[in-house]
C-alpha cells in the first residue's frame, strides 16, 4: 500500500508533537514493519528540518531526518509538479505541491491533518487517525 504523508504528519512524528505524535508514530511503524510504503515530498524534508532545528538543534534535527529517510520514499519536486500546482484549483500552493507529488508517486492515499485542503483530490484523503482506523479494519 502506497501512502503519501503530508508535511504536517511527518512533522508530528519527527517533532514528537502532542497530541498527534502517537498516531503519526503508528503509521510510521507500519512502514518500518514493511506493511505500507510511505512517500513524502522532498519539500517536506526542508520544511521539517527548519522547524525541527529550531526545536531540537541542528544535529538532532539532521539525525531525525536521516532516520526518517530510511523509512520513506522521496518524491522529487519537479517542473511537472510545479506546473500542475500553478494551474490547480486548490486554495493553498503547498498543498497542491503535496497533492501532485502523491499523484506522481501513484499513492493510494494522502494522509494529512488538513483534509479540507484536499477537497478536490482524486485519491482518498484521510486524517492520521482515520487512516489507522481504515488500515486496521482492512486487515481484519
Amino acid at each position: 500500500m502506497k501512502v503519501f504523508l503530508d508535511t504536517n504528519v511527518m512533522l508530528d512524528f519527527l517533532g514528537e508533537c502532542e497530541p498527534f505524535f502517537e498516531t503519526a508514530e503508528s503509521i510510521v511503524n507500519q512502514s518500518d514493519k514493511g506493511k505500507i510504503t510511505i512517500f513524502v515530498s522532498a519539500l517536506s524534508f526542508a520544511t521539517c528540518n527548519y522547524f525541527l532545528s529550531k526545536k531540537f538543534g541542528e544535529a538532532i534535527s539532521r539525525g531525525k531526518i536521516i532516520k526518517f529517510k530510511i523509512l520513506s520514499e522521496i518524491v522529487a519536486l519537479d517542473e511537472m509538479i510545479i506546473d500542475k500546482s500553478i494551474l490547480s484549483t486548490f486554495s493553498d500552493f503547498e498543498d497542491e505541491l503535496q497533492y501532485f507529488s502523491a499523484l506522481k508517486a501513484n499513492c493510494q492515499y494522502v494522509v494529512t491533518r488538513n483534509e479540507k485542503d484536499f477537497k478536490n483530490s482524486e485519491i482518498p484523503v484521510l486524517s492520521p487517525s482515520g487512516f489507522i482506523e481504515f488500515y486496521l479494519n482492512s486487515k481484519s
